[in-house]
C-alpha cells in the first residue's frame, strides 16, 4: 500500500484553496497548503476587498456635496492617498491573519513557497527544493492580469495589482478596458480627483451586461466628467520628456497622462506549475480543463476557481471547494451549480444583476415580458443630483418565471444578493406582485411594476 505525506495538498492560498484545505483538515485529513505570496489570494490581497475600500473612499466627495442640500455646512476637505493606502494595508493584514488562524486551528500545514508538480503525486517547493507526496492535489492558483505584452510600452503601464499600491495618486490616468475592473477603477480614480479617460475597443462598455444598465452607467459616468473613448485601442505607450506618459491610439489620438492602466482581462495562473509533467491538460487560454466535479484528466488532481476559467468570482471558487469536500470526503457527489449567479459591479452608481439579460433571454425564449422602471432616487431630491436608478425584470410570458433581475443604482449589490435567492428558487412574476412593498425604498419598485413596459415575441419588441 502506497503511503503519502499528505492526504490532500493544495497549491494556492486564495479563497477556494483555503476553504478546501481548512474543511478537509477539519475532517481529520492530513493537509498542507502552499502559497508563494500572501494568504487570501486575489480577492483579499489585491482584488475585491481593497477595491471595495477604495470605492468607499472615492464616494465621500459626493457625500460632502449631497450634504449641503440636506442643511449641512461642509467645510474645506482634503484627501490623503497615503493614509488610504496605510488603512487598506492594515485591514488586509488583519484579514490575512484570519485566514492563517483558520488554517492553523484546523491543523493545516502552511508552506510559504511556490510549489510545482513533478508528477501526479509529487510536489516540489521552489524555496527549498524539498519534495513531498500527496494522495490528492488541488490546484487553486487563480488568475493574473493580462499584461498585454504585444503592446509597445506595456512595461510602462500598471495593472489592477499595482493600482492598490501606487506611491502617489496620479493627476490623470488612461484606463484600457471595458469590463468591470476597468469601469470600477475609472469611477474610483475619478472620485479621488483624478482626470480619467477610459478607452475600449468595443462599441459599449460592460458588453455582457443588460443593455439598459450599461447605457445608464455610461451616461452617468460621462455626466460626472469621465471621458469614455469607444471603438479605439492603444497602439503604443511612450515616456514624455516631462516624465509622464503618451498613449497613441489606433484612431490617431494622442493622450498625455501620468499613468496608464491595462484592465484587459485576466489569464489563468498556470505558468510554471509543472502541469505538463503531471499530465494535466489545459485549454488554449491556459486554463485547467475539469469535469463537472472539478476533476482534471489526472484522476487524483483537481482544480478550483479562476484557474479553471469557468466563472471568475470569489464566491464561486469557495462554492467549488465545498463541492469538492462533499464529493471526495463525504461520499456525496456534488457538482458546482454555476447557473443563476448574482453579481455586482461596484461602479458609481452600482450595478447588480442576476439571471438572463434581455438580450440573452430573447435568444432563448419566444415570448417575454419586460418590466422596467427608471426614476430619480429619493436621496437625490434634496441633493440635486441628477443620477437615475434603473430596475428591470425579465419574465418568461408562458411560465411567468422571472428570468433576470437587473438594477443600476445605490446599493444595487445589496439588493441583488437577495434577488439571487428568489431567482434561484424559481420565483414567478406573480410572487413579486403579491409581495408587499417596503416604503419608502428604492427596492419597492421591484414589487410594484404590475404592467409590462413592453413585450418581446420571436425576438421582436411589440
Amino acid at each position: 500500500m502506497t503511503t503519502f505525506d499528505y492526504d490532500l495538498f493544495v497549491i494556492g492560498g486564495g479563497s477556494g484553496g483555503v476553504r478546501a484545505a481548512r474543511l478537509a483538515a477539519s475532517l481529520g485529513k492530513r493537509v498542507a497548503i502552499a502559497e508563494e505570496h500572501r494568504l487570501g489570494g486575489t480577492c483579499v490581497i489585491r482584488g475585491c476587498v481593497p477595491k471595495k475600500l477604495f470605492v468607499y473612499a472615492s464616494q465621500f466627495h459626493e457625500h460632502f456635496e449631497d450634504a449641503i442640500g440636506y442643511g449641512w455646512e461642509v467645510g474645506k476637505n482634503t484627501f490623503n492617498w497615503r493614509k488610504l493606502i496605510a488603512g487598506k494595508d492594515k485591514e488586509i493584514t488583519r484579514l490575512e491573519g484570519l485566514y492563517r488562524h483558520g488554517l492553523e486551528n484546523n491543523g493545516v500545514e502552511i508552506i510559504e513557497s511556490r510549489a510545482e508538480l513533478i508528477n501526479a503525486h509529487t510536489i516540489r517547493f521552489l524555496r527549498t527544493g524539498e519534495t513531498v507526496t500527496a494522495e490528492k492535489i488541488i490546484v487553486a492558483t487563480g488568475g493574473t492580469p493580462n499584461p498585454h505584452t504585444s503592446l509597445p510600452g506595456h512595461e510602462l503601464c500598471i495593472s489592477s495589482n499595482e493600482a492598490f499600491d501606487l506611491p502617489e495618486l496620479p493627476r490623470s490616468i488612461l484606463i484600457a478596458g471595458g469590463g468591470y475592473i476597468a469601469v470600477e477603477f475609472a469611477n474610483i480614480f475619478h472620485g479621488l480627483g483624478v482626470h480619467v479617460t477610459l478607452i475600449y475597443r468595443g462599441k459599449e462598455i460592460l458588453s455582457r451586461f443588460d443593455r439598459d444598465l450599461r447605457h445608464g452607467l455610461h451616461k452617468a459616468m460621462t455626466e460626472k466628467g469621465i471621458h469614455i473613448v469607444l471603438s479605439d485601442v492603444i497602439e503604443n505607450v511612450t515616456k514624455t520628456p516631462e516624465g509622464g506618459l503618451m498613449a497613441k491610439t489606433m484612431d490617431g489620438k494622442s493622450i498625455a497622462v501620468d499613468s496608464v492602466m491595462l484592465a484587459l482581462g485576466r489569464n489563468p495562473n498556470t505558468q510554471e506549475l509543472g502541469l505538463q509533467a503531471a499530465g494535466v491538460k489545459i485549454n488554449e487560454r491556459g486554463a485547467i480543463i475539469v469535469d463537472k466535479y472539478s476533476r482534471t484528466n489526472v484522476t487524483n488532481i483537481y482544480a478550483l476557481g479562476d484557474v479553471t476559467d469557468r466563472v471568475q468570482l470569489t464566491p464561486v471558487a469557495i462554492h467549488e471547494a465545498m463541492c469538492f469536500i462533499e464529493t471526495e470526503y463525504r461520499n456525496n457527489p456534488t457538482a458546482p451549480d454555476h447557473d443563476v449567479i448574482a453579481t455586482a459591479v461596484f461602479s458609481q452608481p452600482e450595478i447588480g444583476t442576476v439571471g438572463l439579460s434581455e438580450e440573452e433571454a430573447t435568444k432563448r425564449y419566444p415570448e417575454l415580458e419586460v418590466y422596467r422602471a427608471e426614476f430619480r432616487p429619493m436621496k437625490a431630491t434634496l441633493s440635486g443630483r441628477v443620477e437615475k436608478t434603473i430596475m428591470k425584470l425579465i419574465v418568461d410570458a408562458v411560465s411567468r418565471k422571472v428570468l433576470g433581475a437587473h438594477i443600476l443604482g445605490h446599493d444595487a449589490g445589496e439588493m441583488v444578493q437577495l434577488l439571487g435567492v428568489a431567482l434561484k428558487a424559481g420565483v414567478t412574476k406573480e410572487d413579486f406582485d403579491r409581495t408587499m412593498a417596503v416604503h419608502p425604498t428604492a427596492a419597492e419598485e421591484l414589487v410594484t411594476m404590475y404592467k409590462p413596459s413592453y413585450r418581446i415575441q420571436n425576438s421582436e419588441r411589440v
